[in-house]
């Protein structure tokens, strides 16, 4: 049986994208952050999809020993994974580090999927495929090391800024670890969702009901959103396809600026550093 992992897959575009798989008979795992509040949608997808094979199993993006202990169990259980979404992501009202000295949302949108990906590759082989979630803000990023890192973003903490270069960082990984990985058979690539109704986009500002009122109706739904990502993961036409940023279930290209950043490898070499402990 083939093996998914889905992170953050117990609501939004997670809860979409982990039907879309175990509707095709995947076993199924939700790696989520809050697992007794995880385990009520795990019961609603095995009702919807009749797919037996559909568990939770915990793990913090933003505690790098968590995702260690996830990778640990992954492999204890299963010889292979066929399907990894890092689909989780946030993106914090203000400044928090993380137990390891990181800034909260760069550690759940870049440093810690990127663990993930690096220490379940042993696993993954020819035909598996992973995906990032990605947004389109990547062009607004900037990487500024080691503020980056510790930080989010140079000078003063601002929750939109350091965003964008959580965006833009996981679209280099993208790029880079589909060359890496490309003799082995293992796909990587990018999705944009859109701007998409879910709690992500709230400001946790007075204005919030107002701008749900007039936003929330024209934006895309979870599943709207969900979409490319569940066609890069189970399409036919895709299993080959590597080293792309995919908006509307179509290859946005990019252009060299992007596929070979000036920062590329600075950023996988400082990536390394932080996680290297924590690597097999």
């Amino acid at each position: 049986m083939k093996v998914a992992i889905i992170t953050g897959a117990d609501s939004g575009m997670g809860y979409e994208e982990t039907k879309a798989v175990a509707e095709k008979g995947f076993h199924t795992i939700m790696a989520c952050y809050c697992p007794k509040l995880a385990a009520p949608k795990c019961e609603k997808l095995i009702a919807e999809t009749g797919n037996k094979n559909i568990e939770v199993i915990g793990i913090d993006l933003a505690n790098l020993s968590s995702v260690r202990h996830f990778a640990d169990e992954i492999k204890s259980r299963f010889e292979h994974v066929d399907l990894l979404m890092n689909n989780a992501g946030t993106i914090e009202t203000g400044r928090h580090i993380t137990v390891d000295g990181l800034e909260r949302t760069v550690s759940v949108n870049y440093v810690g999927p990127y663990l993930l990906t690096r220490l379940l590759l042993p696993l993954m082989g020819k035909g598996s495929r992973i995906v990032n979630m990605a947004s389109l803000v990547y062009w607004m990023g900037h990487l500024d090391f080691p503020d980056f890192f510790y930080k989010g973003c140079k000078g003063s903490f601002w929750r939109i800024p350091t965003y964008n270069n959580t965006k833009l960082a996981i679209t280099l990984f993208t790029f880079d670890l589909a060359r890496r990985v490309k003799d082995k058979g293992i796909t990587v690539n990018a999705a944009d969702p859109g701007v998409v109704s879910t709690n992500i986009i709230r400001m946790q500002m007075f204005f919030d009901p107002i701008t749900d009122l007039i936003f929330r109706p024209i934006i895309r739904t979870p599943r709207q959103g969900a979409d490319t990502a569940i066609h890069l993961m189970l399409d036919e036409d895709k299993a080959e396809q590597t080293g792309t940023f995919n908006l509307s279930n179509r290859i946005k290209e990019l252009g060299d600026k992007y596929q070979h950043h000036k920062k590329m490898d600075e950023l996988w070499e400082h990536t390394e550093e932080i996680v290297k402990d924590y690597l097999y």
